[in-house]
């Protein structure tokens, strides 16, 4: 292939573009807070689950309180109202006035395990309230770390955005410089060589593979005409002259 001296060299410039979008993408997709965000998203859904079930615990002890104080509420008023019946004296018959002292000792040690219960339950819910209260703090501030990683992720990807775009310009003005066919023979070496299709030939060295020439093959470079597209015989790059070529 042959081609204008200056459009080959124009592909340096468009190759020294081509590696900073690379790096910048490379930098965008590989910045820290991805993997941070990442790990705290995680968190955030473990505390969260782990939040739902202590306040699900919360709930259901808030439930069985209730229940224990109604049922010690409903026992002290049957006792109350059996001590009245004792304390009017409208019962006579021994019979049923000692079923009746026996009925008041049954309800005080009813009541005295109902109160119990109640306490054992007011206990097991003042710890899971102290749960829920300790996964809701820590919930809210791997929350607030998110956010704030989220927004130094964002900032970071809005300068490396910019980045981009003017890096993206700059090659727009490079491409002009080089003709259809041979940006499609670079686009395509690009393609096989990992992001670096031409490479500059300085000190009789390839820098696209940093591998130096042999004599022979320098001579048959040095024999083609200027216009002649050069490939790396090491790497089979595009070779561009330079003023220091060793030619």
């Amino acid at each position: 292939m042959k081609a204008d001296p200056t459009a080959q060299a124009a592909l340096l410039d468009l190759q020294a573009t081509d590696s900073t979008l690379a790096q910048l993408q490379h930098r965008r997709k590989s910045l820290p807070e991805h993997t941070k965000i990442a790990e705290l998203q995680a968190r955030v859904t473990q505390l969260d689950g782990t939040r739902i079930e202590a306040a699900t615990a919360v709930d259901d002890l808030t439930r069985d309180q209730r229940k224990a104080d109604a049922e010690v509420e409903l026992v002290k008023t049957r006792r109350a109202r059996d001590e009245e019946r004792l304390a009017s004296g409208a019962i006579s018959n021994p019979k049923d006035l000692a079923s009746l002292q026996h009925e008041l000792t049954a309800l005080e040690r009813r009541i005295t395990t109902l109160e119990d219960e109640e306490l054992e339950v007011m206990e097991a819910l003042e710890e899971a309230q102290s749960a829920l209260d300790a996964f809701q703090i820590e919930l809210s501030n791997v929350q607030a770390e998110l956010d704030q990683t989220i927004a130094a992720r964002d900032a970071a990807v809005a300068v490396l955005d910019e980045q981009i775009a003017d890096a993206e310009s700059e090659r727009a003005v490079s491409a002009q410089s080089v003709p259809d066919d041979l940006t499609n023979l670079y686009d395509k070496v690009r393609a096989q060589y990992g992001g670096l299709g031409a490479a500059a030939l300085r000190a009789k060295k390839c820098e696209g593979c940093r591998l130096e020439i042999n004599s022979a093959d320098l001579r048959e470079l040095a024999a083609l005409p200027e216009d002649e597209v050069l490939r790396c015989p090491e790497c089979s790059r595009i070779l561009v002259r330079t003023a220091e070529s060793g030619l």
